[in-house]
């Protein structure tokens, strides 16, 4: 689905489809030197990061491992709660794995602080995070996220596996929605 399409519903095309794979290709090539000789687990985050996730490992020349976790911390809202509740636990278990938390998102970084430490616990190696976007305005607790793609207002975006109500996830750009949407 493209933003023209739906242009009633969108104030503002902030990152096309274009310069998300762009960067994701920039991103690719960054992670595949820091993680030259180790085993690499990507840890994507359900449902929003599927979209990041695929077109990232399509765009790694190296092997790796992935595995899927669905946490919540929105419901159906469009800020984020804090309570972080599991919806579907990794299947890999972490003990000496280099692991890299794909997200499409860092809005508050509750729900990322909430996976860090949960990994670190289950004995990582080492844990990263890539994200395609970042609100720093948002951030309610300090993330350090050594791949991000773009920093991008504290606005509500949806489209490229983003929602709102689980609807404009096939959208290929990230767009501002209307607030007329979902006031």
């Amino acid at each position: 689905m493209r933003a023209a399409e739906i242009a009633d519903q969108l104030t503002t095309v902030l990152v096309t489809e274009e310069e998300i794979r762009e960067k994701l290709d920039e991103l690719a090539r960054r992670v595949e030197s820091d993680y030259d000789g180790k085993e690499l687990l990507l840890v994507g985050v359900l449902k929003g990061a599927v979209m990041v996730m695929a077109d990232f490992a399509r765009a790694l020349n190296r092997p790796l491992e992935m595995d899927w976790m669905a946490v919540s911390s929105y419901g159906a809202g469009t800020k984020s709660s804090g309570v972080v509740q599991i919806r579907k636990d990794l299947d890999t278990d972490l003990t000496g794995k280099h692991v890299l938390i794909v997200e499409d998102i860092i809005d508050s970084g509750l729900t990322l602080s909430w996976l860090l430490e949960n990994f670190a616990s289950r004995g990582a190696a080492s844990i990263e995070i890539l994200a395609l976007l970042r609100k720093p305005e948002a951030a309610k607790v300090h993330i350090d996220s050594k791949y991000v793609g773009f920093d991008i207002p504290t606005e509500f975006v949806v489209g490229y596996g983003l929602d709102y109500n689980e609807r404009y996830r096939n959208l290929r750009d990230v767009a501002v929605l209307a607030p007329h949407v979902y006031s």
